[in-house]
């Protein structure tokens, strides 16, 4: 999940998630009377939401909905406990990619279904990449819902005093963080801290732009191939010599960039409603910031996808969340639903966050643009970023790349998030023990360890 929206699941739901009692399987052509959806979003404003559209539901077809919040660091305990006592929910919401192999790993799947609701709503409907990163050996393994994506944001106005072209390559990042490092502004606020997640997101969005993969296509660990290294490279050199000093986070380089002090930073797309001051807890402080509250936001240009010296295409890291249908669903009575959310449902589904939920739906992209972001304050993103920004946001959806997913590394992908080897590996060349090739290698041999440990 992304940063600001990760909760704990109180010890009521997770006993309640532990124990949630499924559908049994039902014969062909058979009606379930009620369903149990488990949802990772599980904020208390957020499910208040999902249940109107649940009482929607089952005033329609007649099918009740035992909702169930889930807070994304308690899945798999929680799954693997349901799965054991034969208590799966019948459908999960808002699962990151990661987290629908694990399932598939798991054989917890029902991968007839999420098809038919595809098929149902249009598959031309669909991004192709977001169908793409949820497919194996040619079956669809849930519902793409929605996307987040991980940004390059840069000051549109010092980039344009300075000359300088749009950040959307390593080498135009590069000469706009020295050109820029100057005046007590820092060229660029990259996150290095070893223990924090944030890094690895920002690092991946940044090595997938070179081509640098987690595995190969045989699921061998292909962190120290020459793609990776020069990633390790770029990425250190910007984050030591032109960025701000000491080890920072998800909070620091925020902190940096709405106070002015910043002139690029990489931070997910959740982010834009907090640049536009629609949220009392992360207001941005920088001088011109006090006579116009969106000042930051109409003057910060935003990259998606970014292009390095050995990659094939622009790529970025983010995540496609979606609907998944268990093994032992009432399969009727789950693609009812799921197809609900996904349409007559849809449109308040993203409104609960449309900052960070672009449809996979392209027919929902106007109506996309319009929804109210934020938190204390509400506004639509179309009145506050110009028409060139949403495209690129609702481009993003296309364009998402992940290491491992592809490959079939889901669990892999999940326990490096966990650990967090390639962070360790950066802070080593930040503080100056390793090189760069001596970082990629540490982390091949760290990832290597974590991957022998998975149960397959």
């Amino acid at each position: 999940m992304p940063y600001k929206v990760t909760a704990v699941l109180s010890a009521a739901l997770l006993a309640l998630a532990a124990t949630a009692c499924g559908g049994d399987a039902e014969p062909e052509g058979s009606q379930a009377s009620q369903i149990t959806v488990w949802t990772e979003e599980n904020l208390a404003d957020r499910i208040a939401v999902q249940q109107q559209i649940v009482n929607e539901f089952t005033q329609k077809t007649g099918i009740k909905v035992e909702l169930v919040g889930m807070a994304e660091d308690q899945f798999s305990q929680s799954i693997t406990a349901a799965a054991a006592a034969g208590k799966l929910p019948d459908v999960i919401g808002a699962l990151p990619l990661s987290a629908v192999r694990e399932l598939e790993a798991n054989d917890l799947l029902d991968t007839e279904t999420p098809g038919k609701v595809v098929d149902q709503l249009g598959r031309g409907d669909f991004s192709a990449r977001a169908l793409e990163l949820n497919t194996s050996d040619g079956k669809l393994l849930a519902v793409p819902s929605d996307a987040w994506a991980q940004l390059v944001l840069y000051r549109k106005d010092l980039f344009e005093k300075a000359g300088l072209e749009p950040p959307e390559t390593y080498e135009a990042m590069e000469a706009a963080a020295a050109k820029l490092n100057t005046g007590g502004v820092a060229g660029i606020t990259l996150a290095v801290a070893p223990k924090d997640s944030f890094t690895a997101q920002s690092f991946e969005h940044v090595a997938l732009a070179n081509g640098c993969e987690l595995v190969d296509k045989s699921g061998n660990v292909a962190l120290n191939s020459p793609a990776c290294v020069r990633a390790f490279d770029f990425y250190s050199k910007l984050g030591t010599q032109y960025s701000v000093k000491g080890k920072q986070d998800v909070d620091s380089t925020r902190a940096t960039y709405f106070s002015g002090k910043a002139a690029m930073t990489i931070w997910s797309s959740f982010i834009l409603d907090e640049l536009a001051s629609l949220r009392n807890d992360a207001l941005p402080s920088c001088a011109e910031c006090r006579s116009d509250k969106e000042w930051l936001a109409k003057n910060t240009g935003v990259v998606t996808a970014l292009k390095g010296p050995d990659g094939a295409a622009p790529a970025q890291y983010g995540e496609i969340v979606s609907w998944a249908i268990t093994r032992d669903a009432s399969k009727d009575a789950a693609q009812k639903f799921v197809a609900f959310m996904m349409n007559e449902g849809y449109e308040r589904w993203l409104g609960m966050a449309p900052e960070g939920k672009f449809p996979t739906r392209t027919s929902f992209a106007t109506k996309w643009d319009k929804l109210p972001a934020g938190v204390d304050s509400k506004k639509p993103l179309s009145e506050i970023y110009p028409a060139d920004v949403l495209d690129a946001l609702r481009k993003a959806p296309h364009t998402i790349a992940r290491w491992g997913i592809p490959q079939g590394q889901g669990k892999l992908v999940g326990a490096a998030m966990g650990e967090l080897p390639v962070p360790k590996a950066l802070s080593g060349i930040v503080e100056g023990s390793l090189t760069a090739q001596a970082a990629a290698d540490q982390a091949k041999t760290d990832v290597e360890t974590i991957k022998r440990g998975i149960r397959q």
